[in-house]
């Protein structure tokens, strides 16, 4: 199994037809799912179905021209999680979005999401994910950062103009400002600008974690650089937080992964 201790500076490929290097965690059911056996609830509030427990095949790998495909149904919420931690790593992978979208997601953006130093029970944010920093990948947002259930990353950053509650937006030249999941100032920060392409076609995604910093990247451009990252407690001291698991999320929406690799990183890229 690849471990940080074993990554080196040569690719490790983590997708594999029978996803041996990941576990699995579905959350709760929602009501309009013809899924028997299980009580249901809204998505998020309720009894997850939990590790590894998959009767709908949310998360299944598809064969395409000889190469694993993760293809991620949407149909419920649930999390994809590496069995190893990982630390000091440059994580790379292909992403496309599907046709299909669910309850209670149905009307809004296509959703997903890749949960980076994930640590703690499963299903602590929403009866399904982990505790960590989120890499955004919803229509539009790709790159922005979401901090999930008592979590902080510092980044520099400067007011959205023209909203009608303060919206925070990565800025280099900005002051740095410190984001954390009690929303104090604020939890999440808008990506530098859209990079994605049209829905249907592949984009690369790129994470650099190194010490307390990262870096998200999307086709080639950097969207966002953070620092000092931080288990932030709503009461205690904060600590240093720099490694964990690597979560792919469903969030209602139907879409695909490939090419997910790691490696060894001696140091973040100069930008």
């Amino acid at each position: 199994m690849a471990s940080a201790q074993k990554l080196n500076n040569k690719w490790t490929p983590l997708l594999t037809a029978d996803l041996k290097y990941w576990d699995k965690f579905i959350g709760v059911p929602h009501t309009s799912l013809a899924l028997e056996g299980y009580p249901k609830g809204d998505g998020m509030n309720g009894t997850p179905l939990g590790l590894n427990n998959d009767p709908l095949k949310v998360f299944t790998v598809e064969m395409v021209d000889g190469q694993p495909v993760l293809h991620i149904s949407g149909q419920m919420y649930g999390g994809l999680s590496t069995k190893a931690e990982f630390e000091n790593y440059h994580l790379k992978l292909e992403f496309k979005w599907g046709e299909n979208k669910y309850q209670p997601r149905l009307k809004d953006k296509r959703d997903n999401g890749i949960i980076y130093h994930a640590t703690g029970p499963h299903g602590v944010f929403w009866n399904v994910w982990m505790r960590g920093h989120e890499f955004q990948v919803q229509e539009g947002d790709m790159g922005d950062y979401y901090s999930l259930s008592g979590v902080g990353m510092d980044i520099h950053a400067g007011l959205k103009p023209g909203t009608t509650r303060p919206e925070w937006i990565y800025d280099p030249a900005g002051p740095l400002v410190q984001f954390t999941s009690d929303r104090t100032p604020a939890s999440t920060c808008t990506h530098l600008g859209n990079y994605e392409k049209p829905n249907g076609e592949w984009n690369s995604l790129e994470l650099y974690c190194y010490g307390d910093k990262s870096i998200h990247v999307v086709n080639g451009h950097v969207v966002m650089v953070l620092q000092n990252s931080r288990l932030s407690p709503h009461e205690g001291a904060e600590t240093g937080f720099i490694k964990g698991k690597i979560q792919l999320q469903s969030e209602g929406a139907e879409a695909y992964y490939r090419n997910i690799s790691i490696k060894k990183l001696d140091k973040l890229p100069a930008l």
